[in-house]
């Protein structure tokens, strides 16, 4: 393990858990945020029961994260949690209520109506958190001596706002082309008339993130407009629009390209948060090998980490694979 940069492969291990659970929460989240726009409670029935057999396992991936910040980068976990401490615990409460909400909805029962609105208010509050917490975390922490030296309210600025409404509007987009792929029928044909707006609203909030970020945060100006880092970033931003027109052009023809390809802009989006932070996992101060763990830790739990993530991973693409399929109107796993 000594010939190992084990904080680079923690930091990737993180990366991927993180971008998993945005990927997979987002698009259940995402239907969530639909909820309201659905005609009926049968419509909403669908739409719940298109995610069943897979939301729960969904938040594996943010159990991961966390506990992985706090074994890989104790130091780093010591400051991010007193800095985003309030938006973190309103979206875990959120993440309850729409936990609560979903199991307790049953169609056809006198309270389905008030669940629903549960779900829709747990779901949205997550991913607003979510984003706001993203916002913070980009905008930079206040580190003196290593420790947290901020208010309590630091991350409530119009930026992280921004970057809340935002991840609010790429969940909604991940749901709606969700529905596209996995649904039949009014809800489906909904979908791809919703994704279209969803995608024009995505696109803006990535241009606003993308003009904000270099002109508030010299840092971020620096790693993306200096020489020679322009002459290969620029690719970054062309090849998102080529997505974008791709999943624009192919919302009304087909099913599981929106999909990939909203997924695909989420990644992008992911790789230019990396680009514009790495190494630093408290920005704009502590990098990942100032708030590393000691050597023997980290591959005391890399050790376990090789073994179970592949039995994770395994079991997560056979129920995928299992529940594969469209869901029809009346269909439940309830």
């Amino acid at each position: 393990m000594e010939l190992l940069d084990l904080p680079t492969i923690w930091a990737v291990l993180l990366a991927v858990a993180v971008a998993l659970y945005v990927v997979m929460d987002g698009f259940d989240l995402g239907i969530g945020l639909l909820f309201p726009f659905a005609d009926n409670e049968r419509q909403r029935d669908q739409m719940m029961a298109s995610v069943a057999p897979f939301w729960d396992g969904n938040e594996t991936w943010l159990v991961l994260g966390g506990g992985g910040l706090l074994v890989a980068f104790p130091r780093a976990y010591a400051v991010i949690m007193p800095a985003l401490y309030l938006p973190i615990i309103a979206m875990l409460l959120a993440l309850v209520l729409r936990g609560v909400s979903f199991e307790f909805r049953a169609p056809q029962a006198n309270t389905t109506a008030v669940w629903s609105i549960g779900f829709f208010v747990g779901s949205a509050c997550a991913a607003f958190c979510q984003g706001v917490i993203l916002g913070g975390f980009i905008q930079g922490l206040t580190v003196e001596n290593g420790q947290f030296a901020g208010g309590p309210f630091d991350w409530a600025t119009p930026f992280a706002a921004l970057c809340g409404f935002a991840v609010m509007a790429g969940y909604a987009l991940l749901g709606a082309t969700w529905l596209i792929m996995k649904t039949e029928g009014p809800v489906a044909e909904k979908a791809r008339r919703q994704a279209r707006g969803l995608l024009l609203l995505v696109m803006a909030f990535m241009v606003a993130v993308s003009l904000w970020t270099p002109l508030a945060f010299a840092r971020i100006a620096q790693r993306w407009f200096s020489t020679p880092n322009i002459y290969v970033l620029w690719i970054v931003p062309v090849v998102t629009a080529a997505v974008a027109w791709t999943v624009w052009r192919h919302t009304e023809r087909h099913d599981w390209v929106p999909f990939v390809g909203t997924i695909g802009l989420f990644l992008l989006g992911y790789l230019g948060l990396a680009i514009s932070t790495y190494p630093y996992v408290v920005p704009p101060e502590l990098t990942i090998w100032d708030t590393a763990a000691a050597p023997s830790s980290q591959a005391f739990m890399l050790a376990g980490t090789v073994v179970l993530l592949p039995i994770i991973l395994g079991y997560v693409a056979y129920v995928y694979w299992l529940f594969r399929g469209k869901v029809r109107e009346g269909d439940s796993y309830h």
